[in-house]
């Protein structure tokens, strides 16, 4: 008697060898039997092909516009809203004595934080105007293309190093301005941090200024050769980022870093227009002469974002779903903000997310503008109001279809019932006492704070949440040997995953509150 195992094996060498027989005396009854094999594995790999780096692009740009729409909602709202809020918060400081101190805080905090964005706008346009931009224009332009080169990369990873060193100190002013202090000499602490703030966000629009000045030295170039080694750049931008090894929150990440580049790069592209109509006195000849080169700007940062991405999604095997959840993250943190207890104003959350503060780039913006455009007469300080009007409803209306669309991305996900569930007394991957310790404060404060609040804890704590939680599991590629897995578990693994990003969403949230 042979064992089972012996057995087994000369079964198997039998199967094969008739098999292989059948091969040789019938072509076609082995065509018909590997036929539907192949054609079996060839669908499979073009599935794949789409799922990875085929629908990667198309899901990566349609990330990018909702991403864009958000920063332009967090920008319009330092032109709308904040003059109105800061209107009313001065109105309550010099009004506060005829209804008399019923508490012991003059001020909301949200309505010392909108005083502080409002004085340090002010003061920062001031200092502005001490800034020449025809000097600055001419010093630029005088250089050599290879020199405008490399000063335009420098600037470029200079200004990420400052939006990302400037969050921090936008939020210590914050977090002094509006925490319980015992003693009267403890206020004394805000003056430090708001010089801080107003000397960082003056060297960040000094910053900008240079980087639309570079850009406006290439669009009037004669040759464009400036300009064309500038669109090049962005094509290096896919040799050092294709061949990477890139995970899900790094991609994240990423593709938060690209949506807050293309919208400064637009505004940058309205400074250029302006700066360049004022010097042909508002001729609409010369507009039709610099579209051909704002578009192909445009254009080549479209296709460079969409072509980086669909190669890293193929290379990583990171299937297009991932950039849904991206965007229902994002939809997320907007749907939480328009909440009565809210715990932050949604422009500080892009501010987070993204990397983009609107301080610096409006206070360059409202400089170009005044500078540019004269308004003498009374019938153009109403054009200017009928304007301030339509950025107004502008406002209103982008905010409306923002939330539409995040109600809709958050159902999909299925987020909608931790709208409304308590933050999580812990994460995976901290201690439980740390975490109760972080959302003690946010918890035993006043609910109804207004909406537009302002966070306050520093930075660093959300960072670390991000790397130790258990949503590195969602945010990461999946390994060779878990690519035969069947639907019914893939569905499970993206809806547990969805609940772990959620989970540090919501944790970012609470550390962030200022009451």
């Amino acid at each position: 008697m042979r064992p089972p195992r012996e057995k087994a094996a000369v079964a198997a060498r039998t199967a094969r060898s008739w098999t292989a027989a059948a091969r040789r005396s019938s072509p076609e009854a082995a065509a018909a039997a590997t036929g539907p094999r192949r054609r079996l594995s060839t669908r499979r790999r073009w599935a794949s092909t789409r799922a990875t780096g085929g629908g990667s692009g198309a899901a990566a740009a349609q990330l990018m516009v909702f991403g864009i729409f958000l920063c332009l909602d967090a920008f319009l709202y330092v032109f709308t809203l904040l003059p109105l809020r800061v209107f009313l918060a001065l109105f309550r400081l010099f009004t506060l004595p005829c209804y008399g101190l019923r508490d012991r805080r003059l001020l909301q905090p949200a309505q010392v934080c909108d005083i502080l964005k409002g004085v340090i706008l002010v003061i920062c346009y001031f200092m502005m105007h001490y800034v020449d931009y025809s000097m600055m224009y001419h010093l630029i332009r005088g250089q050599s293309v290879i020199k405008l080169y490399i000063i335009y990369n420098m600037l470029e990873v200079a200004d990420r190093l400052f939006s990302s060193f400037g969050q921090d100190i936008l939020d210590a002013l914050y977090w002094t301005a509006t925490e319980p202090k015992e003693r009267k000499r403890a206020h004394i602490g805000v003056i430090p941090h708001f010089f801080m703030a107003v000397l960082y966000v003056f060297l960040h629009a000094i910053l900008i200024m240079v980087q639309a000045t570079t850009l406006n030295v290439a669009f009037n170039s004669h040759n464009k050769s400036l300009l064309t080694i500038m669109m090049s750049n962005n094509f290096v931008e896919i040799k050092g980022s294709v061949f990477k090894k890139f995970e899900k929150n790094n991609l994240f990440q990423m593709s938060n870093s690209d949506i807050k580049e293309r919208f400064t790069n637009y505004v940058l592209l309205l400074i250029v227009c302006l700066r360049n109509m004022e010097q042909f006195s508002w001729n609409p000849d010369h507009l039709w002469v610099l579209f051909p080169d704002v578009c192909m700007v445009i254009a080549s940062e479209t296709a460079v974002d969409i072509v980086k991405h669909a190669f890293i999604t193929k290379f990583n095997d990171i299937t297009a779903d991932v950039y849904s959840e991206y965007r229902a993250s994002l939809a997320f943190d907007l749907v939480s903000s328009r909440q009565k207890n809210a715990y932050t104003d949604y422009s500080d959350s892009v501010a987070r997310r993204m990397g983009f503060i609107p301080l610096p780039l409006a206070v360059l913006l409202i400089r170009v503008v005044t500078s540019s455009i004269k308004v003498q007469g009374i019938l153009s300080y109403a054009c200017v109001i009928l304007f301030y009007f339509g950025l107004i409803s502008l406002k209103v209306l982008n905010s409306i279809v923002l939330l539409g669309k995040s109600c809709q991305y958050v159902k999909e996900a299925k987020m909608e019932e931790k709208l409304f569930n308590p933050p999580p007394a812990s994460t995976s991957g901290k201690p439980p006492h740390k975490s109760q310790n972080k959302c003690k404060p946010s918890q035993e404060e006043n609910l109804s704070a207004s909406v537009t609040s302002q966070p306050v804890h520093p930075k660093e704590n959300v960072i670390p949440l991000l790397v130790t939680s258990s949503s590195d599991q969602f945010l990461t590629t999946p390994d060779g040997d878990e690519k035969d897995i069947t639907q019914e578990s893939s569905e499970l693994k993206h809806r547990s995953s969805k609940k772990d990003l959620l989970e540090v969403d919501r944790f970012t949230i609470c550390g962030n509150r200022i009451d």
